[in-house]
């Protein structure tokens, strides 16, 4: 069994760390996910029997790092997918970008030109559900987040990122679009290949905020910066 970084657990919600280079979710290709992972931790833990169930409530990109919710049961994984729709779930966001932002502090709010921009909370909708979601994407299909640069070297800058929606791509693609592309996003405009980064991006999901699945009960968590990055800012 791999191990993985449990930050909380209660009877319907597990919140883990995702490493770098480990897809969220299994594909053809095979290779370990987190969501095997966490299965297995779950199987061993209370000692199961036959399969275990893991609700996705949402994703990380392979290269990034950080922290994952799951629904330990169908109840559970059906508050944390309303809380995606509703955008009560806050997540914070860090990244070294190459070069620095003209502002310190700004909001990029921008029309997307992707159906599949609008990618997170939908995983438990039914095929016609899906379809009024897409339409109404057609309209409304924006991209929003706020960022602030904590420090700057002038060759790259750690910036704390605070996204608004949960589009495919979207803080990769948006800070791409404002000049100051992800140290080691190559799919988006890094040209800055660096040995540590092999397998990973300078992004990373620090923190998450949201609300237990049976009781009103605001749960906050946080994890610290990847101890990589120390020697690019």
């Amino acid at each position: 069994m791999s191990i993985i970084k449990v930050l909380y657990e209660d009877n319907h919600i597990i919140a883990v760390v995702k490493p770098a280079g480990v897809l969220t979710q299994g594909d053809r290709t095979g290779d370990v996910n987190l969501m095997d992972m966490v299965k297995s931790y779950l199987k061993d833990k209370y000692k199961k029997p036959g399969n275990v169930f893991l609700g996705l409530v949402h994703r990380l990109d392979k290269p990034v790092t950080g922290i994952v919710l799951f629904g330990k049961t169908s109840k559970g994984a059906s508050r944390l997918s309303e809380q995606f729709r509703n955008h009560t779930i806050q997540k914070t966001y860090h990244a070294i970008v190459v070069g620095k932002p003209k502002e310190k502090k700004g909001t990029i709010k921008e029309n997307v030109n992707k159906i599949s921009f609008f990618a997170e909370g939908f995983t438990d909708k039914t095929d016609e559900e899906l379809l009024a979601e897409i339409k109404k994407a057609t309209k409304t299909r924006t991209a929003e987040l706020s960022y602030e640069v904590l420090r700057s070297n002038e060759k790259y800058s750690l910036l704390k990122i605070l996204p608004k929606t949960g589009r495919f791509h979207q803080i990769r693609i948006q800070m791409q679009q404002m000049g100051c592309p992800i140290l080691g996003d190559e799919k988006y405009g890094s040209t800055a290949v660096e040995p540590y980064l092999k397998n990973s991006i300078a992004l990373a999901a620090t923190a998450i905020s949201f609300k237990s699945a049976t009781e009103d009960k605001q749960i906050n968590l946080e994890i610290p910066l990847p101890e990589g990055w120390k020697k690019y800012i």
